[in-house]
């Protein structure tokens, strides 16, 4: 072990005003002990203690339990001294003893995740000499009692047998309550709370083999490591996997002087809030309990209490409490403990003030002493975040870029979606889970085929996965719930584009098409039968749940202006209908960055023509069907330029290979066959020639467009002739055209020489003009290598991040969800590179093509089209990395200002 292992600090002690420690270091000493250092730095009493770094939890899991605590005896040792000193206690002394709580503590709030131990230091010779010292022999074995269930849980693994079974410490108590005809933990006497201990203690022998530990110092160890281990427990993973937070993190863990809520009726302890996590409202709120524990407030074993009187009006209100019967049996800290409670009011308002944000709060109550345990930045509701950043701008707390900086840009998805009643989801039972591909709230009945999405009112399309072909049942739906795919499969990409409602990659889920049943757990669910969607959460739920629709705030509005005010890079959006334009424009929208002209032809009128199209065995054939696709497609043109007035609008010309448009099931395939007047043979022939092996890399992009240069005629026109009938009206549209999946600077030469000929032709029918661009998505790694080359020729880029992250990596978006989540697990990756764009490869590409392309034209217009447009941390780095703008689905664009304004202020 080296020198510096040895000699650095690995734990900072903190109370009695002092600190070693401060807020800003919370990286190394977590969030709640750099708040804990804080907090004793500007005189709020905070219990005495020490915290153990987040380093020392990493040291543990490379070097193992042995060195760490070789590592850290001394200064631990040391530390406790400090405690024993402040608070004139002994550790272990069984006449004058000192009890410590040992908590978890990661950099960033992770609330239940891991675990604490109460009361350490506790032991059969150590309650009595408490009791003598408190007298009060019950708080004494009450606090024996808990110590042994927490530590026996936490340390000793006393866990329920199965998910069947209940907490093995909470049968005990449960029998004896039984036994007793009791109710409450506080109805216990004190020979019930002996009995407890000793059942406790037999059942941990039982159990484990071992000996309930005796000596403190042991116990304090065997915390201090189980603290350790909860880090990687699988609830932790979890919700550090939800929430995108690397596993290097580690945890501190905070040793603390014990104080105690549950002490007698002048004792209490609770949570509060300086604002209203739910809705922002500038309220004092929070919740305690008289002579309890802190974990029986967060338990819900007994009711808590609300701590103003406001609060506690408005909660008997909804309860519907009379008046007298409240003040009597639920009075308000306010109106319980005055005194405690202005105390407790003047510390909410100076850590508000001193943080500069909404905290959230823990307490507790000693024999009339007021100590404040915790304070963290408090956990809120996207619409409580907007409200709360600016009634802090206005009350002169924080600035304009500050107000910006308290914004979590996924977080505002929440105020653009349909979203469950809070009430109805409580009661909701949860059959399965998925991916939260897309957010709201959807409830429904099941259907199985996109062609039958309107059979009832109300539809949650059911596929084990979708294709193109859906789309029309996909828009008709409610929501969309697949048993495959991930985050960026088909069915995820193309519902966020919608705003739709959608649950992805739902493993548990069994579809038997035939026999139109969905089985999940053992339970079969029918064509017919009503599901709910929870989008946000992934959550698939039985019967209907009560939405609500969400209200815009005048906050939320404001918060969009200043994000353009800081933003350098525009937002654009993602949008193949008049409909998805509107909605993005009233979103902020600066522009469309990519129209996927394919989705315009999957409509029951077009697809007809299109596979009339395919089938042709001529130029002369083909050139007949576009003609019949024409007017279709320059009226698509002509609403989305309408509804994007004045703003450029990226037009990607066909893109995926022909056989997605081609049927692949008998029945349509004879249908086909009877429309055109030929063979089933030969629709079969057609649809076996158009098969590939690997259609992503195969016969699609660019390619269709040089093989059958009418397609690219026929799309030119339609764009062209759309943009000249709107100046007719004097409505301005800046079309873009977009050349796809170009890997040679010939591929684009050979496109645009058709595109720009087309155009010229439509000019001199129509004897007039407007301007254009030509440009290209990069999204072959080629493309990017050779950048400087296209842009020669090329007006514009858009960076195709989608494909060019499959290219990249060799992965296919669809089948990657087989084996992402293994690498993710064991840390080969870090993120989904679909999701989180891979800064350090495929990010590579991007900067080089921008900088290649920029060597050639130093004005070129680069922007970025892929599901990455609308994630903060990718439009972060398009932003340092220069682009124009970033395109994303309609419901994301109000995300990537915000994040596109952080990114400039971060700068």
């Amino acid at each position: 072990m080296d020198k510096l292992q040895k000699t650095k600090t690995r734990v900072y002690r903190f109370g009695n005003k002092t600190a070693d420690g401060n807020s800003s270091m919370k990286n190394l000493l977590g969030g709640k002990g750099a708040n804990l250092a804080e907090m004793s730095l500007i005189g709020i009493p905070v219990p005495p203690g020490f915290t153990i770094t987040t380093e020392v939890c990493t040291e543990y899991n490379e070097l193992g339990k042995e060195a760490v605590l070789k590592l850290i005896k001394n200064e631990v040792e040391k530390s406790v001294e400090n405690i024993e000193t402040i608070m004139g206690t002994q550790f272990g002394n069984t006449e004058n003893p000192l009890l410590i709580s040992v908590r978890s503590g990661a950099r960033v709030s992770m609330p239940g995740m891991m675990d604490t131990v109460l009361n350490l230091g506790l032991n059969d010779d150590v309650v009595i000499g408490l009791a003598k010292k408190t007298n009060n022999e019950r708080f004494a074995w009450d606090s024996y009692r808990r110590f042994i269930q927490m530590y026996g849980d936490v340390v000793l693994g006393m866990k329920p047998e199965s998910k069947d079974d209940i907490d093995p410490f909470e049968e005990i108590m449960d029998n004896l309550k039984h036994k007793r005809g009791i109710k409450l933990d506080t109805e216990f006497t004190i020979q019930d709370l002996k009995d407890l201990v000793y059942d406790f203690k037999d059942a941990i022998k039982k159990k484990t083999g071992l000996n309930f530990p005796t000596n403190p110092w042991e116990q304090l160890w065997g915390a201090i490591i189980a603290v350790f281990n909860s880090w990687n427990s699988d609830r932790a993973i979890y919700y550090r996997k939800m929430n995108g937070y690397p596993a290097d993190w580690g945890t501190a863990v905070n040793v603390q002087a014990m104080v105690y809520g549950n002490m007698g009726n002048n004792s209490g302890t609770g949570v509060c809030f300086t604002r209203d996590a739910a809705t922002g409202e500038n309220v004092f709120n929070g919740e305690y309990l008289i002579n309890a524990q802190g974990e029986d407030v967060v338990a819900g074993v007994r009711t808590p209490q609300q701590i103003t009187l406001l609060g506690s009006k408005r909660w008997a209100e909804l309860a519907k409490i009379d008046e007298t019967i409240r003040a009597e049996k639920y009075p308000s800290l306010e109106e319980l403990m005055p005194e405690i409670f202005n105390e407790l009011n003047e510390y909410q308002k100076k850590l508000e003030n001193h943080y500069r944000d909404m905290q959230d709060m823990e307490f507790t109550i000693q024999d009339g002493k007021l100590w404040i345990l915790q304070t963290r930045n408090g956990k809120r509701t996207g619409a409580a975040m907007v409200k709360i950043a600016m009634d802090l701008l206005k009350e002169g707390l924080i600035n304009e870029k500050e107000a910006l900086l308290l914004i979590e840009p996924n977080k505002l998805d929440e105020l653009l979606h349909p979203v469950f009643d809070p009430k109805a989801l409580k009661k909701a039972t949860v059959i399965a889970q998925g991916l939260p591909a897309s957010p709201g709230a959807a409830t429904g009945q099941i259907v199985f085929f996109a062609d039958e999405a309107n059979k009832y009112k109300n539809t949650i399309l059911t596929r084990i996965e979708t294709s193109p072909e859906d789309l029309e049942g996909m828009n008709l739906a409610k929501g969309i719930l697949t048993a495959r795919g991930g985050m960026t499969s088909h069915a995820a990409v193309v519902a966020r584009g919608m705003g739709k409602c959608c649950v992805s990659g739902a493993g548990s889920l069994k579809i038997n098409y035939k026999k139109r049943t969905l089985t999940v757990d053992g339970r079969e669910f029918h064509e017919g039968d009503w599901i709910s969607l929870n989008g946000s959460t992934g959550n698939i739920i039985e019967g209907k749940v009560a939405t609500i629709n969400p209200t815009l705030s005048g906050e939320f509005a404001e918060i969009m202006e200043l994000a353009d005010k800081y933003a350098a890079m525009k937002v654009r959006t993602n949008a193949d209908t008049p409909k998805d334009a509107q909605i993005a424009r009233s979103f902020g929208a600066q522009g469309i960055g990519l129209t996927r002209t394919e989705h315009m032809f999957f409509e029951v009128d077009r697809i007809k023509a299109m596979r009339e199209m395919i089938l042709a065995d001529t130029v002369k054939g083909r050139k007949q069907a576009l003609e019949d696709l024409l007017p279709m497609q320059r009226s698509d043109f002509e609403g989305i330029f309408e509804a994007m007035e004045g703003l450029p609008v990226t037009v990607r010309l066909l893109d995926p290979p022909l056989h997605e448009f081609v049927p692949h099931q008998l029945a349509t395939q004879k249908d086909l066959a009877e429309e055109m007047h030929i063979s089933l043979e030969a629709v079969k022939n057609k649809v076996a020639e158009l098969e590939e092996f690997n259609p992503m890399l195969g016969h699609r992009g660019c390619r269709l467009g040089i093989t059958y240069p009418e397609i690219t005629e026929m799309q030119t026109r339609a764009i062209i002739e759309a943009a000249l009938n709107l100046k007719e009206k004097g409505i301005v549209a800046k079309p873009e055209i977009m050349v796809p999946l170009v890997g040679t600077l010939q591929e684009f030469s050979a496109q645009e020489k058709i595109i720009r000929s087309t155009a010229k032709k439509v000019f001199e029918e129509r004897n007039d003009t407007i301007e254009f661009l030509v440009g290209t998505m990069i999204e072959i790694p080629r493309a990017a290598l050779t950048a400087d080359l296209i842009a020669e020729k090329a007006e514009f880029f858009s960076f195709g991040t989608n494909d060019l992250t499959q290219m990249t990596f060799g992965y296919s978006r669809d089948d990657a969800g087989k084996f992402l989540p293994i690498y993710i697990e064991e840390g080969i990756l870090s993120v989904d590179p679909f999701e989180v764009l891979d800064q350090e490869g495929v990010g590579q590409l991007v900067e080089m093509g921008t900088k290649k392309g920029r060597s050639v034209k130093p004005k070129l217009k680069v922007g970025i089209c892929g599901e990455h447009g609308g994630e903060p941390k990718s439009v972060e780095f398009c932003h340092r990395t220069g682009l124009n703008y970033v395109s994303c689905s309609p419901y994301r664009v109000p995300i990537a200002r915000v994040a596109a304004a952080q990114a400039a202020i971060k700068e």
